[in-house]
Formats: C-alpha cells, structure tokens, sequence
C-alpha cells in the first residue's frame, strides 16, 4: 500500500474480498446482458487513480475490462473534434472502460498549465454535457470519480516517488510544475464541477487523503449504483480424468533451476 492508511495490508485484503466477488458478479452481469460500462477516474496526481484502476483490473477478465491511459495528443489529433480519439476506446457490448483521466483533460491540466485557451476550455465545458447526454442515452453506463487528497499528503507521496527508484518513472515536469498550482488546480475543478455536473451524468467524489480506504469506499459506491447483479452459475459438465493425473514430460528442453531466495542460496554453498 502506498502511504500510511488506517487499515493494514490485511485488514485491506480481508475487507476487499467480498466486494471483489462482488465487482465480478457484476462484471459478469455486464457481460451476459450486454451493457456498456464506463468509469472515469480524475484527480489529483499521486491522488490514486493508477492503485485503483489496479484494483479493478487485477478483479477482472482483460478481455473484457480494458484500461485507457491516452499520451499527449498528436498533432493530428490536435486538429480533430476535441472528443474524437475518446469515442474511439468507448465499450462494445458486455465491455467495461476504465479511463485512467478522460476527455476532462482539457478541465484540468490543460487548462491549469496552459496547454487549451479560456475559449477552448469554456467551449469543452458548453459541450460536456451534451456529449455525456448522447453516451447515456445510448446505453452507456457511465461513473464519474474525483479522488480528493490535501497538499500535505500531494507532497509526501511526489517525495515517496523521488526517493524510490522504482516509482520515479511516475515524476514528470509537469508534477514538478503542478505542486506550486494546488490552488489553480482546485479552482480548475470546481469550475468543471458546476459545469458537468448533471442528473444523468453525476461527480462522485472520494476522499483519497488515506488510499486504501478510499479505494474500498469508490469500489462500495459503484456497486451500490448498479442493479442487482447477481445471476446463476452456469452449470459446466466436469468429468473425471480418464486416468491419474499426468506430470509434464520433457525432451528437448529441460525447464531451468527454480528461483532460490538468498538466504536458500547461502545455505546451499554452506553444504
């Protein structure tokens, strides 16, 4: 877990894994009745999206639950309607999309940083809600979260990242810039907030000061929004093995020498 929390890792795990049924249950109810799901993780950096997009692709069929986590756009893409490379990774039937952030860029960092004019960004903000319309009444099952943290926390983990090698690759210039733009950040939000807000189409938000906790209360809300679920099992015929079970039989390669853990390796040489 990344960050202090107030449960451990097992207490974690332990609350996790009913609603883990749970996620599949309903993942499979999406897949057997055809829906369309569509769930948008917005927030912060270091707020979580990337733990629980994790979370839920680590529950689900990749064949089924896909994660889209767009670059910058090109410049070919810069010239095209703002939404069109998003319509593009929208669901088939029996599909669910995790945007790992979403065509609401364009509110956020885009405009915090200054990569869209005011114009552009008051003109994505006029459209939202028409284009959200048309992806719901369509069929769309459409969820839309912002993971909240406080700037005290923002700074502990871009430290956690400078300081572990194995997350600096998540460091960029632009986080380097974002940490002296926590106010024009918040601002940026409450606009997109009052602005894409809408019955059909509704903000979630979720507190992410303690990432654990708030990955359960995002993975509690979702399930609490979808209907009931929970169909039969399948039956699968399942016969016996005509004979004993067999062991792998080898001939031309042999598989190589298991991994040993170095306190293993070390008492081997003392031998």
């Amino acid at each position: 877990m990344s960050g202090s929390s107030r449960l451990t890792e097992e207490q974690y795990l332990e609350l996790l894994k009913p609603m883990g049924k749970e996620l599949s249950a309903m993942a499979r109810w999406v897949s057997e009745t055809n829906q369309r799901m569509v769930i948008v993780f917005e927030g912060r950096d270091t707020a979580g999206k990337g733990g629980s997009i994790d979370m839920f692709a680590r529950l689900l069929n990749p064949r089924q639950c896909r994660v889209v986590a767009l670059p910058s756009p090109s410049e070919r893409e810069r010239s095209q309607w703002y939404f069109q490379r998003y319509v593009e990774h929208m669901p088939a039937a029996g599909e669910i999309v995790l945007f790992d952030r979403s065509w609401y860029n364009r509110a956020g960092v885009e405009r915090v940083m200054g990569f869209a004019s005011p114009e552009q960004v008051q003109d994505f903000l006029n459209a939202t809600p028409q284009f959200e319309r048309h992806l719901t009444d369509d069929g769309i099952l459409l969820f839309k979260y912002w993971l909240c943290c406080d700037q005290e926390v923002q700074e502990e983990r871009f430290l956690n990242r400078l300081d572990n090698p194995t997350k600096r690759w998540k460091l960029s210039s632009i986080d380097l810039k974002a940490r002296a733009l926590y106010d024009e950040y918040t601002e940026a939000r409450e606009m997109m907030l009052s602005a894409t807000h809408t019955d059909y189409a509704p903000w979630t938000l979720v507190d992410f000061n303690d990432q654990p906790l708030g990955r359960l209360t995002l993975l509690r809300d979702l399930l609490d929004r979808v209907p009931d679920t929970e169909l039969p099992l399948a039956e699968i015929p399942w016969p016996p093995l005509k004979g004993p079970p067999l062991k792998e039989r080898f001939g031309v390669l042999e598989p190589i020498e298991s991994y040993q853990p170095p306190a293993a390796r070390s008492r081997a040489r003392a031998h």
